[in-house]
């Protein structure tokens, strides 16, 4: 856990260094060049120290549709769907998001996920590791990139 905390807390730190190609990339409006879309991003983190527990996984993927991002994914208990835009600077905002809302026994846990994308403001990500975080810069969750 502590490491998690520690990565995070780096991960902040660093938010002024970026590439310049990811940058450059946002700032021309290429949203599907963004290393966040395509991955298949698994939570791991509510929060800065809260982890995820049950036996479902969690997850996103942002995939292009036309001019727009598609997210699909799972809250753990039900699948997700919404839209996403990417700005310059990192910056994330999600939209139109819906779930199957089915009943199960992790729901407690699930209902945050919704509310966490729907909250999100700005992504850093390092490696395989995504933070996203909300208006004021609290971090709203961490994920890990996966193969699915």
């Amino acid at each position: 856990m502590r490491v998690w905390v520690a990565l995070v807390l780096s991960v902040i730190l660093l938010s002024g260094c970026s590439t310049p190609t990811q940058v450059e990339s946002e700032a021309s409006g290429e949203q599907s060049s963004s290393p966040l879309v395509g991955p298949h991003w698994v939570l791991t983190l509510i929060g800065t120290d809260q982890p995820w527990r049950e036996e479902d996984k969690a997850y996103f993927e942002l995939r292009p549709e036309g001019n727009r991002l598609r997210l699909s994914g799972s809250d753990g208990c039900n699948r997700l769907m919404g839209e996403a835009a990417l700005s310059e600077g990192r910056g994330i905002s999600i939209s139109e998001l819906a779930s199957s809302r089915m009943a199960c026994p992790g729901q407690a846990q699930s209902a945050q996920v919704s509310q966490l994308l729907s909250q999100a403001h700005r992504y850093l990500i390092d490696h395989d590791r995504l933070v996203l975080m909300g208006r004021d810069g609290r971090v709203l969750a961490g994920f890990r990139k996966t193969n699915k």
